[in-house]
């Protein structure tokens, strides 16, 4: 009998002893699976490339174990908005102060190496109804008088450059809309911009807006307002030569009854 006590005994300590240790080891599995406290920083929503200006839909958050803090990383999209990423970045990757031209330099990192950015003024950035966006390409024509030739002459100086930016835009509208701007960026040679800026003192300078896949370059000869306002058809002169030719003139003959006359055209 005293021995069936002690086994009983035994056996009810053992079930209290495993039913104390179940819930101790589930209080501490509990303890040990906390969540993991988490910041939010901002990251590329796409692949971006260096030069590429950040946009509201470049962005996106990403979750970051909050014990990890990233330095320079930022948490408002409106710091970001703007400015020009230095090197190429993936998909859901944080961005950091460190990857991001100095605000207002973004243009610097669209420059190729061995290439420069001018700038030129124009009035007649309105005859192309405003639609000089950057990523355009576009002709540089100049309007001058010369001691050689002091009648107004209007010469090709630059053909299919670049617009790295309309005024102080340097992307392109994503509507599309149009802006009438008077100064345009060109990305150009060091010798192509000593060419246009000597042209752009010596007169007027005009932007004509190309086809973007047209890289054909034209060798036209200058033309003088006396080619344009002279009588009858003219014809172009190659370089050095000035004035015009020129065309025989049409003759028609009238004849009626005996009177006979002559028109020239």
């Amino acid at each position: 009998m005293a021995k069936r006590r002690l086994t009983t005994a035994f056996l009810i300590a053992l079930v209290i002893s495993g039913v104390c240790t179940l819930l101790l080891s589930k209080k501490m599995h509990v303890h040990g699976q906390e969540p993991v406290r988490k910041q939010r920083y901002l990251a590329a929503a796409l692949p971006l490339q260096a030069g590429e200006v950040l946009k509201p839909e470049s962005l996106k958050l990403v979750d970051w174990p909050a014990s990890v803090p990233l330095q320079g990383a930022f948490l408002k999209p409106q710091d970001l908005v703007g400015r020009a990423v230095m090197y190429p970045l993936a998909a859901n990757e944080p961005i950091l102060d460190r990857d991001l031209a100095i605000p207002g330099m973004g243009l610097t990192v669209k420059i190729p190496e061995g290439m420069r950015a001018l700038a030129l003024r124009s009035d007649e950035v309105v005859g192309v109804a405003g639609f000089l966006f950057p990523g355009s390409h576009v002709d540089v024509l100049v309007t001058y008088r010369s001691d050689k030739t002091p009648e107004p002459t209007t010469a090709t100086v630059l053909q299919d450059a670049i617009v790295l930016a309309a005024g102080h835009q340097v992307e392109p509208d994503p509507d599309g809309k149009p802006a009438t701007v008077n100064v345009v960026t060109l990305l150009v040679k060091p010798d192509d911009a000593e060419r246009v800026v000597l042209a752009s003192t010596q007169g007027s300078i005009h932007f004509v807006l190309r086809n973007s896949t047209d890289r054909s370059q034209v060798q036209d000869p200058p033309v003088e307002l006396s080619q344009l306002i002279a009588g009858g058809d003219v014809k172009r002169l190659g370089p050095g030569h000035k004035g015009m030719v020129r065309a025989k003139p049409y003759v028609v003959e009238t004849v009626m009854g005996t009177k006979q006359s002559a028109t020239s055209f």
